[in-house]
């Protein structure tokens, strides 16, 4: 068992070269790519080892396969060699209702759905906007839309209408593709009445394609058009589309510093290259093996680890529908040990969400994604989830790397991991830190701004409709380098652990600290399992930390918990690190994705709640009334004491 963590960013290339370009392919084998023996670090150095100019990269057609990169590489290549193995397993919403679907299955559907859009008017380089739930037919639509060269933008399935709005105005989307309702949790999601409010504000949108994910009847106006009955007219084969390296694959939204969503465009060879060899080597993938990462297909997790990635390798991965406590908080463990997944990448969000609940619901499995995770919260993971048998790797990456930068795989056989740290730069991947003045700093046991000092493959290659803001915000910052927003502290050994970002930092007293450094003391308290800490001003230090905490349901003295974390911070940091106020809430305002929305604690604290902002991605808005009132008391409290 594999268990990883995600922690959900000219030069040369030192990673491809045209046995690069192969290796994403089913031929590259540990042993037909070694001679000498199974060695994936010694196969994967070698190919680190050539120069291919980034000009190269951008000046041919799709040089690793003949016609459609992406979509031969996805589906055909694997039906022509085992048309019978499954290509994805869905894990639907109700435990014990998984349905396989085979590669040719998979293929026949993405020709139908190919042609289908292509009769509604779909050319190449047409933008088409996904608004689905994790299905079989989410995939499809990705690699369908890449089949016929148009450029698919998933809008994750649980954003209001008004973000969706939003990101098909920016693509200019002439297609919608969702269901007419999804389910998640034992809930039920009205989709298509979100989309319905969106396009009355999205003039460029010509169709909204719906398929049932229920037996419930929706409205069906004029642009809408049911979709299983459509692709039942159309032929099971569609000739895939030739393109060029460097042209569009997705466009793929992540929320920016000004509140206005970057649609960050990936590209078809260097993209779909760079997330098979990491899903191979990262994750130690074999063939036969059953991948389960549980990322929504609406972030790039799922693009790369759900989607593109594995099945350019030929794998069977899983689409997990439901959530880690539906029906109860077993529901993660008792689905690998289920459908036998070999591999299990999840966040470290979802770990601390079931590290509350307890060891009882445990059986076996392991990874993670997403942001930093805690001591903690990787121990548990290993021993009680992996009963310490399994690998345990933490993985930084961005939307905009298009896959992962630092893992400690791989890595020569036997080589150290460390607990919460993602240790190892990827093959072609050169890590800096720079220092305050912009000069990079050499040696161990220091801390930065992490940047990225040459191109890769899989890197997002501009912000839609705006390269002006792609490169203030990634290259101007540290001229010549990718700036990731992140910092990082490096060891005396060469190993990254990832600090938190950048906009997270807390200058107190002159003394510069990540937020996640305080909420890492924090969260090794056994009471413990969430916290998010925050910057606000302070008259005399110009800046102080207030903490949020969330405590496990048998918790006892609040007043004793409290004290004991003032003491680890002051012990395992510092004094002037230990949080001004701590204030105990019942959850944490967070996205569908599990992050939390900080600067909606910071704007709580600062008095600036009438201006929020957009607060559509929250998972549940009411959320925000709970901190308000638990502040307001605790505010109340202080002024009686004094």
């Amino acid at each position: 068992m594999h268990l990883t963590l995600d922690f959900s960013s000219g030069p040369n290339l030192r990673l491809l070269g045209s046995r690069a370009a192969s290796a994403s392919g089913s031929t590259f084998s540990r042993e037909s790519a070694c001679p000498s023996g199974p060695s994936q670090w010694r196969v994967a150095q070698a190919l680190a080892n050539q120069t291919l100019p980034l000009s190269n990269f951008k000046s041919t057609k799709c040089n690793i396969c003949k016609t459609c990169f992406c979509a031969v590489n996805c589906l055909d290549q694997h039906v022509q060699k085992s048309p019978d193995t499954v290509a994805l397993i869905w894990e639907r919403d109700e435990p014990g209702t998984e349905v396989r679907i085979t590669y040719r299955e998979l293929l026949e559907t993405t020709c139908r759905l190919a042609n289908t859009l292509k009769r509604h008017g779909i050319r190449r380089g047409d933008r088409v906007a996904i608004y689905l739930p994790v299905s079989p037919l989410a995939v499809a639509a990705m690699l369908a839309c890449a089949r016929i060269g148009a450029v698919h933008t998933v809008v994750f399935a649980g954003f209001s209408a008004e973000s969706l709005a939003g990101r098909i105005n920016d693509a200019k989307c002439k297609v919608v593709i969702t269901f007419n309702q999804g389910l998640r949790g034992g809930r039920v999601v009205e989709l298509k009445k979100i989309v319905d409010e969106a396009v009355k504000q999205c003039p460029t949108v010509q169709h909204v394609l719906v398929a049932h994910r229920t037996d419930n009847k929706v409205h069906m106006g004029h642009r809408d058009i049911p979709l299983e009955q459509e692709m039942a007219k159309e032929d099971p084969v569609c000739a895939p589309e030739s393109m060029g390296s460097e042209d569009m694959l997705f466009l793929l939204y992540t929320s920016g510093s000004t509140g206005t969503p970057k649609g960050l465009v990936h590209t078809q060879a260097g993209y779909l290259l760079y997330a098979a060899l990491t899903h191979r080597l990262v994750f130690d993938y074999r063939p036969g093996d059953v991948f389960g990462c549980v990322a929504d297909i609406g972030w790039i997790t799922g693009h790369s680890y759900v989607v593109y990635g594995p099945l350019c390798n030929g794998a069977t991965s899983v689409l997990f529908e439901s959530t880690p406590v539906y029906p109860d908080a077993g529901r993660y463990w008792e689905t690998v040990q289920r459908l036998k997944i070999n591999q299990f990448y999840g966040a470290p969000t979802a770990v601390r969400l079931l590290l509350k609940y307890g060891d009882s619901w445990v059986k076996k499995t392991l990874g993670s994604v997403g942001e930093p995770i805690n001591l903690e919260a990787w121990e548990w993971l290993h021993k009680v989830v992996g009963d310490s048998r399994c690998t345990l790797v933490d993985t930084w990456w961005q939307t905009e790397t298009g896959g992962i930068c630092i893992a400690p795989r791989p890595s020569e056989e036997g080589a150290e991991i460390l607990p919460a740290m993602a240790m190892r730069p990827f093959f072609g991947i050169v890590p800096v830190l720079m220092d305050e003045k912009g000069k990079v700093m050499e040696g161990g046991n220091v801390s930065g701004a992490l940047c990225l000092s040459q191109a890769w493959p899989g890197m997002a290659r501009t912000i839609y409709g705006d390269h002006q803001r792609f490169v203030e915000a990634y290259f101007k910052p540290y001229p010549g380098h990718y700036f990731t927003g992140d910092g990082a502290y490096r060891t005396e050994g060469g190993y990254y652990q990832i600090t938190g970002r950048m906009d997270d930092v807390i200058n107190i007293s002159g003394h510069r600290l990540g937020t996640a450094e305080i909420e890492d003391a924090m969260a090794n308290h056994p009471a413990v399992p969430e916290t998010a800490v925050i910057g606000y001003p302070h008259d005399i230090k110009g800046e102080a930390a207030f903490a949020f905490i969330v405590l496990k349901d048998n918790t006892g003295d609040t007043d004793a918990v409290v004290k004991e974390l003032r003491s680890a911070v002051a012990t395992k940091i510092a004094k002037y690190a230990v949080p001004d106020e701590i204030l105990v809430v019942k959850r944490l305002p967070k996205t569908r994705s599990g992050k939390v929305m900080r600067r909606l604690l910071r704007k709580i604290i600062t008095g600036r709640t009438q201006d929020l902002g957009d607060t559509t991605t929250l998972e549940d808005p009411s959320v925000i009334t709970e901190i308000l009132s638990a502040y307001q008391k605790h505010k109340d409290k202080q002024a009686a004491s004094q």
